[in-house]
């Protein structure tokens, strides 16, 4: 994804329950702070230089990662690739909105197989 490209990236949670350093949670700081069970993210990447929502069409990649909130995900985010689709579903999200509607839906439908290195 290198050599003039520019991301722009959403991310969130949702769900409760997470697994980090001192095990399981659901909470922390007592109770005031909810652990999240999924950390999700979406990139879609343009060359440099475009930023309008009409600048993405059919080929333009975007990548979508759904990974548990576990210390033992590590690097390998690759494997937790999804589509926008089942993020949306997932969240209750509309992402990815200002895009035209039949864009869109190639776009969400469509599971990123591009290099993660």
């Amino acid at each position: 994804m290198r050599g003039g490209n520019e991301l722009y990236i959403i991310m969130g949670s949702y769900g409760t329950g997470g697994t980090g350093s001192q095990g399981p949670d659901n909470t922390i700081d007592q109770g005031r702070v909810t652990v999240p069970a999924r950390c999700w993210k979406v990139v879609v990447v343009l060359p440099a230089g475009q930023h309008s929502p009409d600048d993405v069409d059919a080929g333009t990649r975007v990548i979508a990662v759904n990974a548990p909130n576990q210390n033992s995900v590590g690097a390998a985010w690759g494997n937790y690739r999804t589509t926008v689709d089942a993020l949306e579903a997932a969240t209750g999200l509309d992402l990815l909105s200002a895009v035209a509607p039949a864009v869109q839906a190639t776009l969400e439908a469509r599971v990123d197989t591009g290099p993660t290195q």
